[in-house]
């Protein structure tokens, strides 16, 4: 089939799924996974199954590079003073409950060790997307909202960081290396490299952003500028084995702490990532093969009520230690269940990482995830009504709690 008609028709369909979105309940992540599974091979193979391999793990590097940097905005110098220690403790806290829960499951369950090490780092992402727009839809006001959506841009930084750590050891493992300190040592070490990475690239876009001149744009970056550096970051990291989502992270963090003009280079993201994101999400539905979700059906269920049990363990436990207030402890754990671009691109990395596990990885995370983004956002939205402008957080110099 025509490359140019499937791309044309993948943004049709990607349209269709915003103005959907907005006539119904459904966010249009889920819309397109869904549509994406219908024009997939497993369905009515619209999209052939040659397209998806060629062209989809260059869009997924694309993609969750943009994403990364964009992340890398919310975790400035600036913006993590902000949000105190206390948020950052709660992100973590989250982060460690859903990994280490999920982890003793599959492993449990399968006793494949490398199996268990990737769906634990799958299970600390949360949807960013998701809870902003449930936040914004419910016109969410309060200390308890504020604070989700800080906790949702801080975990998703520290599980990536953790999933890095755990991917690499997976990997080790599935080559048949017994685990021992070289192994963690080489999963620290890809960690530390894809931050190393971001610094070092995003040192000098920081330094560029905003100094150059095109006619009446004085100062103003292009989008060539940006999307430049972006790529480049993601390609290095590929070419070095490290993780393009992270090393992007890092350099967003970077610009956004140095830049003096940071906002400009991320709103020229803004500006191309959506046509991107719509390709990504499309494909990644396609690329789920229907018949083999009866086969990781107890196993999905597992990691639902482990990524669930994990994650509200995670807050309640660490909310108790540092003193926060009630609602917090009880709600924030189960408004952080929606799961969807960062944890497909988890997912995705995975796979190429590990391709012995890739079909078991992609089938459980895509029918896990498109399951989540149809009920989780509705829990969400339920919680925030209910706990309303309440849910004081304490400021994080407050040593009184």
């Amino acid at each position: 089939m025509n490359t140019l008609l499937i791309v044309g028709a993948v943004f049709l369909i990607g349209l269709a799924a915003d103005v959907a979105g907005r006539l119904t309940p459904l966010p249009r992540v889920t819309l397109l996974l869904l549509a994406g599974v219908l024009v997939g091979p497993s369905v009515f193979a619209l999209i052939p199954s040659g397209f998806i391999d060629q062209w989809f793990p260059t869009l997924t590097h694309m993609a969750l590079a943009m994403v990364g940097f964009l992340m890398g905005h919310q975790l400035s110098v600036a913006e993590l003073r902000k949000r105190g220690k206390v948020v950052s403790l709660l992100a973590l806290g989250k982060v460690v409950g859903a990994a280490l829960v999920v982890f003793v499951a599959v492993w449990a369950l399968t006793g494949d060790l490398a199996l268990a090490l990737v769906l634990g780092g799958v299970a600390t992402a949360t949807a960013p997307a998701a809870t902003f727009d449930v936040v914004h839809e419910a016109h969410a006001r309060g200390a308890f909202a504020d604070n989700l959506v800080s906790i949702v841009a801080i975990d998703d930084a520290w599980g990536l960081v953790l999933f890095s750590v755990l991917l690499a050891l997976a990997a080790s493992m599935a080559n048949g290396d017994a685990l021992d300190a070289s192994i963690v040592g080489a999963g620290v070490m890809e960690v530390l490299g894809s931050l190393v990475l971001g610094v070092v690239i995003g040192v000098p876009m920081a330094y560029l952003t905003g100094r150059l001149t095109f006619g009446e744009r004085q100062g103003e970056p292009i989008q060539a500028e940006s999307f430049g550096f972006v790529l480049a970051c993601a390609g290095g990291a590929v070419l070095l084995d490290l993780s393009p989502i992270l090393a992007s992270m890092a350099m967003g963090s970077v610009v956004a702490s140095l830049a003096r003009h940071h906002a400009r280079p991320f709103h020229a993201i803004e500006g191309v990532e959506w046509p991107f994101m719509i390709l990504f999400f499309v494909l990644a539905g396609a690329s789920l093969e229907v018949e083999g979700v009866s086969l990781v059906g107890w196993l999905a269920l597992a990691y639902l009520v482990a990524r669930a049990l994990g994650t509200h363990l995670g807050i309640y436990l660490t909310a108790g230690i540092i003193g926060t207030d009630g609602p917090t402890r009880r709600w924030m754990g189960l408004a952080l269940m929606p799961q969807a671009g960062v944890a497909l691109g988890m997912a995705l990395i995975a796979s190429q990482r590990l391709p012995g596990h890739a079909e078991t990885i992609l089938t459980l995370v895509l029918s896990t995830t498109i399951l989540l983004e149809l009920v989780s956002p509705i829990i969400t939205r339920r919680i925030l009504e209910r706990v309303g402008a309440g849910g004081e957080l304490p400021d994080a110099t407050d040593t009184t709690n």
